[in-house]
């Protein structure tokens, strides 16, 4: 068994960076055709939040608004999502997902799901069990804020 003392932490995260960086490109390349993955992303931000405002959108997304002022007018453009104005504040404009939008969305999530199912399959089950234990430590590393670890 492996202890603490004999994993090279840098090492490590180094191979987790390249294996995760790959399988995120290989997920983009399964992903509708015609949608960037900076669209998908907020596109799959403004389901998750239902209903929110550009601000929020841009602070989800971490990018700047002119950034996602262009994003936003591309998924109107393809009919993902609605933009409209706050009937309070016109200064304020909100975006919502349409239902081709969230057909899209589970279009894409099913192929990439299916993607990742057929590779699985080719697993041996000690390996998939590794896989399962392994999933469940990066759902925590992934929902822990920045620098809670070091």
């Amino acid at each position: 068994m492996t202890t603490i003392a004999s994993v090279d932490a840098t090492a490590l995260a180094a191979r987790l960076r390249l294996a995760v960086t790959r399988l995120a490109r290989r997920l983009r390349q399964e992903a509708e055709a015609g949608v960037t993955p900076s669209m998908l992303s907020a596109l799959s931000s403004a389901e998750r939040q239902g209903s929110l405002t550009m601000r929020d959108l841009c602070h989800a997304e971490q990018v700047q608004p002119p950034t996602m002022t262009r994003i936003v007018a591309s998924l109107v453009e393809a009919g993902l999502v609605v933009r409209e104005p706050d009937p309070a504040d016109g200064r304020v404009a909100w975006v919502t997902v349409t239902p081709e939008g969230r057909r899209l969305l589970e279009r894409s999530r099913r192929r990439k799901e299916a993607y990742l199912a057929k590779s699985l399959r080719s697993l041996e089950p000690e390996e998939l069990r590794t896989l399962e234990a392994a999933a469940e430590i990066l759902e925590r590393l992934t929902d822990a804020p920045s620098g809670a670890r070091s």
